[in-house]
C-alpha cells in the first residue's frame, strides 16, 4: 500500500471539511423544496459560514469546503469570504444532485456547469470531487478520472487512510471480481463523522437532534484511535454550516478542535494538500493496471434483493 508522506514532525493529517450545500441540499433532495427549507439553507450561508470561519481562523486552520455550483451562484459573497481566508474549494456537483438517479450525460453536464460557476464567480478550478449524497452511479468514477480530479472524497472502502478505489464487477451467484484501481486518490468519508445524520431534523424522515455530548465523544474517540493506532493516518470530518452552525453545535465542534489541537504532531490540511502528500508504492503502481479476468463470465441479470 502507499502512504502519506507527512511533513516533518507530523503524525496525522486532519481535514475538518465542510459541505457547504446551503439551499442546494434541499433542491437535490426534494422535487418541491419549501420556503422553510430555503430559510434553513440561507441560515447556513448567513449565520453558519461566519461562525465556522471565525472558529477556523481562531485555531489557525485551513480546510476544504465542498460546495455545489448552485451555492457559489446563490451565495457568492459567502464563498468569497471563504476564499479570502485561504480555504480550498472542492467540487460538489451543481444542485446537490443524486448521481444514482440521473443519466450519464446529465451527470457530466452538471459537473461542467459547476466548473463554470467556480470559474466565473471565484476564478478557480477545483482539483477534488465529493459526490453529493456520497454515492456513485456506474459512471461517476469514469467521470472523475475524465475531468482530471487528483482526489475524490465520497467512498468508504477505508476509514482512516487514503486509498485508490477499485471498480468491481458485481456477480450474484459467484464472487465479485475486482477491477483496476483508479488513478484518483480516495480520501474516505465516514457517516460517523458527518453532522447531518445525527443532528439534522428532517420532518418525517430523520429525527436528528441527538445529544451533542454523544457526538463529541464519538468524533473524539475516532480521532484518538487514528492518532494512537494508525500510522500516517487521515481524519476527515464533514460538517454543514446550516447544521454545525447552530449555537450549541458550535460549542461541541470548538471543543473537538481544541482536543485535536492539544495533540502533538497534528497536521491540519486541505484535501488537496493531503492528496499531494500521498506516495504510491510499487504494488499500488502495478495495481493501476487492469487485472486478468479472463474466463470470468458476465454477471446474470437479477434485479431482486438477496
Amino acid at each position: 500500500m502507499g502512504h502519506l508522506q507527512l511533513p516533518p514532525g507530523k503524525r496525522i493529517a486532519v481535514n475538518l471539511g465542510v459541505d457547504f450545500d446551503a439551499q442546494s441540499l434541499w433542491l437535490g433532495a426534494f422535487n418541491n423544496p419549501s420556503p422553510a427549507m430555503m430559510a434553513r439553507g440561507e441560515f447556513g450561508a448567513v449565520v453558519g459560514v461566519p461562525r465556522l470561519l471565525e472558529a477556523f481562523k481562531r485555531a489557525g486552520i485551513r480546510t476544504t469546503w465542498f460546495t455545489p455550483g448552485h451555492t457559489v451562484d446563490t451565495f457568492t459573497d459567502a464563498c468569497k469570504a471563504i476564499q479570502a481566508e485561504g480555504h480550498e474549494f472542492g467540487h460538489h456537483g451543481y444542485y446537490h444532485e443524486n448521481p444514482t438517479k440521473i443519466e450519464r450525460d446529465t451527470e457530466k453536464r452538471l459537473i461542467e456547469l459547476a466548473f463554470a460557476s467556480y470559474d466565473k464567480r471565484l476564478g478557480i478550478k477545483p482539483v477534488g470531487y465529493r459526490s453529493p449524497y456520497w454515492d456513485y452511479s456506474e459512471n461517476t468514477l469514469d467521470l472523475v478520472e475524465e475531468f482530471g480530479f487528483i482526489y475524490d472524497s465520497s467512498l468508504m472502502g477505508r476509514d482512516l487512510v487514503p486509498y485508490r478505489p477499485r471498480r468491481w464487477q458485481v456477480n450474484w451467484e459467484k464472487a465479485n471480481v475486482p477491477g483496476k484501481m483508479a488513478n484518483v486518490l480516495e480520501i474516505p468519508v465516514n457517516w460517523y463523522l458527518d453532522d447531518f445524520p445525527p443532528l439534522a431534523y428532517v420532518g418525517g424522515i430523520q429525527p436528528g437532534q441527538q445529544d451533542t455530548d454523544t457526538i463529541y465523544r464519538r468524533w473524539r474517540d475516532i480521532f484518538d484511535y487514528a492518532y494512537e493506532r494508525v500510522e500516517n493516518g487521515v481524519y476527515a470530518t464533514a460538517v454543514h454550516p446550516q447544521i454545525i452552525g447552530q449555537a450549541h453545535h458550535m460549542l461541541f465542534f470548538e471543543k473537538l478542535i481544541a482536543h485535536i489541537s492539544s495533540k502533538d504532531g497534528v497536521w491540519f490540511a486541505t484535501c488537496e494538500e493531503i492528496a499531494k502528500a500521498w506516495v504510491d508504492d510499487d504494488a499500488d503502481r502495478a495495481g493501476l493496471a487492469e487485472p486478468d479476468v479472463r474466463g470470468v463470465e458476465p454477471a446474470p441479470v437479477d434485479s431482486g434483493w438477496h
